[in-house]
């Protein structure tokens, strides 16, 4: 992959981006440019392992599917991978999730890449039209819930520090305390 990055001119477009196959780093295509981030930390794995655990039930009882690091294409050349994200069932074959799929969105906030998941991909995931934004703040366990407004922006409508609890009832129901997600 090294060569076919640093030998590419101009913007990337979707076809060459999905032609890189799967790499070892997390590689996302913003408006035909790459932007690569290292693997995550054994930290941020486990919470979104857990967060994960604790989204299954939820997503199986309304039938829906719970994936993550997975490509969701927002639109064209505009394709992040979220830690997490609960769909509508799709087809398992194709190498992105359409963004209209998308029920909930979930980021784990990493210390060198907060303004990335804070900001951005917060703004591509309402522009895209993704009702539901889970944000994970890694460092104080802090879980906000963020639903779209009509306006398409994102509005948080719930949170949870260690010790509280955060329930969901929409896209799924979940109960999350923050603490579990890292103990």
């Amino acid at each position: 992959m090294t060569a076919a990055v640093f030998d590419h001119d101009g913007p990337w477009l979707e076809e060459e981006y999905l032609a890189l196959g799967e790499t070892q780093q997390r590689v996302e295509l913003f408006d035909g440019s790459l932007h690569v981030t290292p693997a995550p930390t054994p930290r941020h794995q486990r919470i979104a392992r857990r967060l994960g655990s604790a989204l299954e039930p939820g997503a199986q009882a309304a039938g829906l599917e719970l994936l993550d690091a997975v490509n969701v294409r927002l639109r064209q050349d505009r394709i992040p991978i979220p830690d997490l994200v609960v769909t509508d069932p799709i087809d398992l074959k194709y190498p992105f999730v359409d963004g209209w799929d998308v029920r909930l969105v979930c980021e784990i906030v990493s210390p060198g890449n907060a303004a990335t998941d804070r900001v951005l991909k917060m703004h591509y995931y309402a522009a895209a039209g993704i009702e539901w934004y889970l944000l994970v703040e890694q460092d104080t366990l802090v879980v906000q819930l963020h639903r779209r407004r009509p306006d398409g922006h994102y509005v948080e409508v719930a949170a949870a520090a260690p010790g509280e609890v955060l329930e969901l009832t929409e896209p799924v129901r979940a109960t999350i305390r923050p603490e579990t997600l890292l103990d």
